[in-house]
């Protein structure tokens, strides 16, 4: 089994080695539960770096060594190069973390995902906001294919329940000049749809020190507080920041039971994103049992999956404007870190499980 991971920068090395922990943990658990077949099951890890040319070859590579199929991969424009290159060389492709709500430009049978879509969780954040009584929205935003949709998403759904959205650039002003641009424009919110650490933590630190800015949200839809060095960088100021978390509100047993493993691997609080690499191999390992290794007998099992992962049961289906088969949902919180004490999450806002797919 191949394995799409960001394990050095600019990509987001920290995500990544979560991605890496569920990943092994499962292989691991496969191997000594006597393998796939009698035989162990390998896993050959690249590291993508976050760069789609890079993510493009390793598929190549990795369908020329003969794997069944390739998992893996956070970053949404890389996974969508490593996608596309699946698609057109017959490898079964299963998406670990990567949201973008269009991976293919055509529908595929070779892939499928299991984090929810970006216009599924996004608009869940919007209505977020909307129910905290922000109606009046500023993002700081940087060029990239993955913003601009979510900025898309986000505007769309605001603008259909009476509210605004104005983007301001975070490359073209400082973080001082776009506070000054924050307090002009009166936005109650003001969301980071900015690389990390940087631009994102400066943004931080300076609208926390803008006297003016003293009620301004500020919030972080694509999970950048999640992990233990955004705490790091910014200590308390990055703290009562929401996030998008993938989990449910509790584990179920088996999640507590993966969750207990990932954490004694890691050194750490597991994040979504360890949980999303264990349940990618369980799955994929549960379709190379009974459907066989054959990559074409793999693409041809995603409509007959359906296996308890540590987040609920998982079955793929297609959902309208991804083109690729989808599990629907995995559960959606927005959650932050606790001021008080920042190693704790309080849930603000629940978003919808698919029926029967709540906790396992």
């Amino acid at each position: 089994m191949g394995a799409l991971v960001p394990l050095t920068r600019p990509g987001w090395a920290d995500a990544g080695r979560h991605l890496l922990a569920g990943l092994e943990l499962a292989v691991h658990e496969v191997n000594d539960a006597g393998g796939v077949g009698g035989r162990p099951l390998e896993l050959v890890v690249r590291d993508t770096a976050a760069d789609p040319e890079r993510a493009a070859a390793a598929v190549e590579e990795l369908a020329a060594l003969g794997v069944a199929a390739v998992v893996g991969e956070y970053h949404s424009v890389v996974a969508r190069a490593a996608a596309s290159r699946a698609d057109g060389l017959g490898v079964p492709f299963l998406c670990s973390s990567a949201v973008l709500d269009a991976l293919t430009e055509e529908p595929t049978e070779w892939v499928a995902r299991l984090a929810p879509a970006q216009s599924h969780g996004w608009r869940t954040y919007a209505d977020f906001l909307l129910g905290a009584g922000h109606g009046r929205i500023a993002v700081a935003t940087q060029p990239s294919v993955y913003w601009a949709s979510g900025t898309r998403i986000l505007r769309d759904h605001l603008a259909s329940r009476g509210g605004t959205l104005v983007e301001f650039d975070a490359n073209a002003l400082t973080p001082e000049g776009l506070c000054d641009a924050l307090a002009e424009h009166g936005a109650t919110a003001l969301l980071l749809l900015a690389g990390y650490p940087e631009p994102a933590a400066a943004i931080v630190r300076a609208v926390r020190r803008d006297r003016r800015l003293g009620e301004v949200l500020i919030g972080a839809p694509a999970g950048q507080p999640e992990f233990a060095g955004w705490t790091g960088a910014l200590g308390a100021d990055g703290a009562g920041i929401p996030f998008l978390r993938y989990l449910p509100e509790r584990l179920g047993p088996l999640g507590d039971r993966v969750g207990e493993e990932l954490r004694e691997r890691l050194g750490e609080e597991p994040s979504f994103v360890a949980f999303e690499g264990w349940d990618s191999v369980t799955v994929l390992a549960e379709v190379l049992r009974s459907h066989g290794m054959e990559r074409a007998d793999i693409a041809g099992a995603w409509p007959r999956v359906v296996v308890e992962g540590t987040r609920g049961t998982v079955r793929f289906s297609r959902t309208p404007g991804s083109g690729v088969w989808q599990w629907v949902w995995a559960p959606v919180r927005v959650v932050d870190r606790d001021p008080q004490d920042t190693g704790r999450f309080r849930v603000l806002h629940g978003g919808g499980e698919g029926v029967g797919e709540g906790p396992g």
